[in-house]
């Protein structure tokens, strides 16, 4: 991974966040918390795993140790998880285009929320992030179509295409 790479893939996640964000709008509140049994029991619960994974890899790449995921209760509806997500995202974003090729292959220690200690690479976490949340919101995807929404594509070759098409190239 070069440093190219690590700001067009934070470009993507962004994208297909906001395009998931969008996906749910449809729902109503019930469907939003409603229990489907899945790894996080709704469309709510599993977006606010999102968040957190996002928010949990930027504070350790920061140097700090969170304790704890934020909680799905703190996200009442979709505004609430949305305001979050966006704003995660934007500092993502801006935390990759603040990097240089020397920092992708700095070693980050860090605690996991159990209190073990890690240490990776920095281009390998920032990989491993962009990917957990592709898997977290392929989930999403499911449960909107169990509930009997309309799912969007956040498919890495859509990002492309349709940012192709933006840029005229």
């Amino acid at each position: 991974m070069n440093i190219d790479d690590i700001r067009l893939l934070y470009d993507f996640n962004t994208w297909a966040n906001h395009r998931t964000i969008e996906a749910c709008a449809t729902l109503a509140p019930e469907q939003f918390t409603r229990d489907l049994a899945s790894s996080f029991r709704s469309v709510r619960d599993t977006l606010a795993h999102i968040y957190g994974a996002e928010w949990i890899w930027l504070e350790r790449w920061h140097g700090r140790t969170p304790s704890a995921l934020p909680s799905a209760a703190d996200f009442p509806d979709l505004e609430s998880v949305r305001r979050r997500i966006v704003e995660i995202d934007r500092n993502l974003v801006d935390f990759a285009a603040s990097l240089n090729a020397d920092d992708l292959h700095r070693v980050v220690q860090y605690k996991t929320v159990a209190g073990a200690a890690n240490a990776q690479p920095l281009w390998q976490m920032l990989q491993h992030l962009a990917n957990h949340s592709t898997y977290h919101r392929g989930q999403v995807t499911t449960l909107l179509r169990q509930l009997g929404a309309k799912a969007i594509s956040t498919d890495l070759l859509a990002f492309y295409r349709e940012r192709a098409t933006q840029t005229g190239a």
